[in-house]
């Protein structure tokens, strides 16, 4: 098929069986670096766009807003690109290098509102993103809020539904602003009733409670003091789970150097968690993972030795653990 216009290309990203240890449950992961921007969340880019554009809200030659730690403002710009709009991403320091780098080659304005603090500041970002659009006349599209985030991942479902049939027993996905689990488990739900739906978001994230503390996963959870989004549907998931740093970044760098595959490092974490699912499953059980976004836009931190000591994200224990869920 030959198409026109870069976002056709979105969707129909592959699975990948892992090989894991005999005796245990499938794990599938749902490749979502095939995307264009190596991206899950070019998907709901697209919707929040189609959406604005339907209800009169954008109009040609107009102007988006969005607060972002990276793969959200990745998928906007390339939008924004493709459909002739000026698009404004509104970040902290959280966002890896090479994600700032990619929105600017598609031409994207980059705000940081950090100035030369670390980590996270989702509060101050969504404030200025919201003040920006007001002031300026532009759409923010409000990726926490906005329905056309979960409405994006419904035909992530129907690939899912279309290559496994009925035989999904489990999915699990990252909780960042709960578009991808959200969207895509309410959609293959209403294909499969008895399917589980498992969130995982970092130790540190308030999401599904407990105490607030910096982590380095980066575009997934929430911290805390900072307000958790409409999208998430805590009536849909089924159960909460956290990862550690170690535990997301370790399963990242395991699989890369056992395996060849290469994921992002939130994912890293849900991965994780499935793995110890998986060993306490029947042999049948299929357990789908989404991945959200490739290992390339790590290579500075999650693939970075140097970087990994800094923080002090080596286990050894883990690293145990994997090599025996894994064959």
């Amino acid at each position: 098929m030959i198409t026109t216009r870069i976002s056709d290309l979105i969707g129909r990203t592959p699975l990948l069986a892992l090989p894991v240890a005999d005796g245990l449950a499938t794990v599938v992961l749902k490749m979502e670096q095939y995307n264009p921007t190596g991206t899950a969340k070019i998907r709901m880019a697209r919707s929040m766009v189609d959406e604005a554009e339907e209800a009169g809200l954008l109009t040609p030659g107009g102007w988006l807003v969005e607060s972002t730690s990276g793969n959200t403002g990745l998928g906007l710009a390339l939008i924004a690109a493709e459909r002739g709009y000026k698009f404004t991403a509104v970040v902290d320091n959280h966002s890896s290098t090479d994600k700032l780098r990619g929105m600017c080659a598609y031409g994207a304005d980059i705000l940081n509102v950090a100035g030369e603090e670390e980590g996270l500041a989702t509060a101050e970002r969504d404030t200025v993103a919201e003040k920006l659009a007001a002031e300026h006349g532009a759409y923010w599209t409000a990726q926490h809020r906005n329905q056309g985030n979960p409405n994006g991942y419904r035909p992530l479902a129907r690939e899912l539904h279309d290559d496994l049939g009925d035989g999904i027993h489990y999915l699990y996905g990252a909780v960042g602003t709960g578009g991808s689990l959200c969207g895509t488990g309410r959609a293959l739900r209403e294909r499969i009733p008895d399917l589980r739906i498992v969130g995982v978001e970092p130790v540190g994230s308030v999401v599904f409670g407990g105490q607030g503390a910096p982590y380095h996963q980066s575009g997934t959870g929430t911290p805390e003091g900072s307000e958790i989004g409409g999208v998430v549907d805590y009536e849909l998931i089924d159960q909460g789970l956290k990862a550690s740093d170690s535990e997301a970044f370790e399963t990242c760098r395991y699989l890369a150097r056992n395996f060849g595959i290469l994921i992002g490092g939130s994912a890293g974490g849900v991965v994780y968690k499935a793995l110890e699912r998986a060993r306490g499953e029947e042999p049948g059980t299929t357990i789908v993972v989404l991945v959200c976004d490739g290992g390339d836009k790590y290579l500075d931190t999650v693939f970075n030795d140097d970087w990994m000591a800094a923080n002090g994200l080596f286990d050894e224990q883990v690293v145990r653990r994997l090599a025996a869920m894994l064959r």
